[in-house]
């Protein structure tokens, strides 16, 4: 338990907000996926005691090598956050998110944001590492703020005593939708020793073998490449194609449960919306079907119109 065997190509689930939570990284765990990470915790919520981000911080039970991600810049609250996290049971490793661009998050010098200042970003690494007592202490960065700097940021990641580093292949200014620069990427991967996670735009089968092939990282990390088609882990450690539609609507379905479990009956349903949307995209009538289901509150409702959405796929 625990350990991430990097010889093996790995795959990982990426943090994501309002998206990798509980119910869908179990599902993506069940699927392949050999390591998953929480969505992004704020160490300001979380040493305040929030109960929705001790919430957001369960494990499902078939995580076994399950890491948290957190967000933040101050060092006295980083200590705090990671003294918390070192009482939780189930958790292999502490990520610091070195790559959220969101203007709220930048403002507080968090995210993307430390890439403005190398030596801070350092600090915190090494202070993360120090203090925890988790089995890894890893990095997700992008290459760059405004510039591309991937091998000074990596080189800066690796010396700060970080075990892996997840690299995204845009900069902050590139936000989500420049194109990804896997050859940033690659040079990355060569200027370190440590191992390295290509992320960016992975959302075929056929793409991440071929960002793996081109970057020669150890693993690939699938962000929202997954949303929507969590079998491409399967894919990926079978060497499959294709997933048998019968056996999307059987996942789709449970999905749902898990978000009943997790959330509540009508919250669940609720936010199971945007997962369906994305599960339905590709198909026949799907316009349609999202209109039904937006306005779906029940259950059980709710589980009815992707039966006969499904069925009619197959």
């Amino acid at each position: 338990m625990f350990h991430i065997d990097f010889s093996q190509n790995p795959t990982a689930l990426a943090p994501l907000a309002g998206l990798t939570d509980l119910p869908f990284r179990r599902i993506c765990k069940k699927f392949g996926a050999d390591v998953t990470f929480s969505e992004m915790i704020s160490v300001n919520a979380l040493i305040r005691d929030s109960k929705k981000t001790f919430h957001m911080l369960k494990r499902a039970d078939n995580e076994d090598r399950y890491i948290v991600q957190l967000a933040g810049s101050d060092m006295a609250g980083i200590v705090k956050a990671v003294e918390i996290l070192n009482d939780m049971d189930g958790i292999a490793g502490i990520d610091l998110n070195c790559g959220c661009p969101v203007p709220k998050v930048v403002a507080q010098d968090a995210g993307s944001s430390l890439l403005r200042d190398l030596p801070h970003l350092a600090k915190i690494v090494e202070v993360i590492k120090k203090h925890s007592n988790k089995r890894y202490t890893s990095v997700k960065t992008r290459i760059g703020f405004g510039e591309k700097t991937p091998e000074i940021i990596a080189e800066t990641i690796e010396k700060a005593g970080a075990d892996f580093v997840s690299v995204h292949g845009r900069t902050r200014s590139g936000g989500y939708k420049a194109d990804v620069d896997y050859d940033a990427i690659r040079r990355a991967k060569e200027s370190v020793k440590i191992p390295v996670f290509a992320n960016g735009d992975i959302t075929t089968y056929k793409k991440a073998l071929e960002v793996k092939e081109f970057t020669k990282c150890e693993g690939v990390m699938i962000g929202r490449g997954a949303v929507g088609n969590p079998w491409i882990f399967y894919q990926l450690k079978h060497g499959e194609k294709s997933v048998d539609k019968s056996l999307m609507k059987s996942i789709v379905l449970e999905h749902l449960e898990l978000m009943r479990e997790f959330y509540g009956d009508e919250k669940g349903t609720v936010l199971f919306r945007k997962h369906l949307h994305a599960y339905s995209k590709y198909f026949p009538e799907a316009a349609a079907f999202r209109n039904r289901i937006n306005s779906v509150l029940i259950a059980d409702k709710m589980q009815e119109e992707i039966e006969n959405f499904f069925s009619m796929q197959e």
